[in-house]
């Protein structure tokens, strides 16, 4: 089995739309006539949640009109805010089927079906022309991709002349090692999480500029502060991504948390501009 093929099974889920529609009906939301914001808590499967997609956006500055791809897309939470709040045009790419299946799904629900679009593919082989996008977005992939200098020549390859390129990953901080399982990864073997020292290096080779870098843990822990606290005074919520993760979401989040608590890893975000 290849990496490729690792990486989608890990994310895979039989039922994955059945389980995501029972989990929003049961929270009181009209699966036929959805809002991203009745989603917002189970799609955004990345630390920061929606608050990190929404400056995402902004730093990249994306809107009305702008063609963006979405690398990784997952089930399109990210993509979905693009469309809905920025009036983007999106394309959004996974190697997970059951993922772009259920992206698709929850769009049309939403009604963004015309703005927003999904595609199963390796980021390593876009199956795009050069030059097709005006931005471009990573968020929490780069950790399934060992072979990053291929991947940020893929997206320089189809984001035309000026473009942005919004990164937004784990990244590690030291040496110390990561406690498995992990939300991206069972094992180390799927796993390549990197430094942002290394990440500036691989995107300068590959036509990138640096235009904006943000250390986004203090942020996420605060968020993480208040979401406890939450849970704490009115019980676990009803929607959130262990309707995703499946049975192993409570072990890889907590494992994710003490390593960002301990200042093992931290969420960076890069903005970039393809010269």
């Amino acid at each position: 089995m290849t990496i490729e093929q690792q990486v989608a099974a890990h994310y895979g889920q039989k039922g994955l739309e059945a389980n995501i529609l029972a989990a929003l009906t049961k929270a009181g939301k009209d699966v036929d006539h959805l809002s991203i914001d009745d989603l917002s808590a189970l799609d955004e499967f990345h630390l920061g949640w929606r608050d990190q997609t929404a400056r995402l956006a902004t730093d990249a500055g994306f809107s009305v009109g702008t063609k963006v791809l979405d690398v990784g897309c997952g089930i399109g939470g990210p993509a979905r805010y693009f469309a809905d709040r920025h009036q983007c045009r999106v394309t959004g790419l996974d190697l997970t089927p059951e993922f772009i299946s259920a992206a698709r799904m929850l769009t049309q629900r939403c009604g963004l079906a015309s703005k927003a679009s999904f595609e199963v593919g390796s980021a390593l082989a876009m199956p795009f022309a050069a030059g097709s996008f005006d931005a471009a977005c990573l968020i929490h992939v780069g950790m399934n991709i060992s072979d990053k200098p291929a991947l940020f020549a893929e997206v320089r390859r189809v984001l035309r002349g000026g473009g942005y390129f919004a990164v937004y990953d784990v990244m590690v901080v030291g040496d110390a090692p990561l406690t498995y399982p992990m939300p991206w990864s069972e094992t180390p073997a799927a796993s390549f999480v990197a430094s942002a020292v290394a990440y500036r290096q691989w995107l300068g080779e590959s036509g990138f500029t640096m235009e904006a870098e943000h250390n986004r843990r203090d942020q996420v822990l605060e968020q993480v502060k208040i979401m406890r606290a939450r849970a704490a005074a009115e019980g676990p919520p009803a929607l959130g991504l262990h309707v995703i993760m499946g049975p192993q979401a409570k072990i890889r989040l907590q494992n994710v948390m003490a390593a960002l608590e301990q200042g093992h890893i931290a969420p960076v975000e890069m903005i970039l501009r393809a010269t």
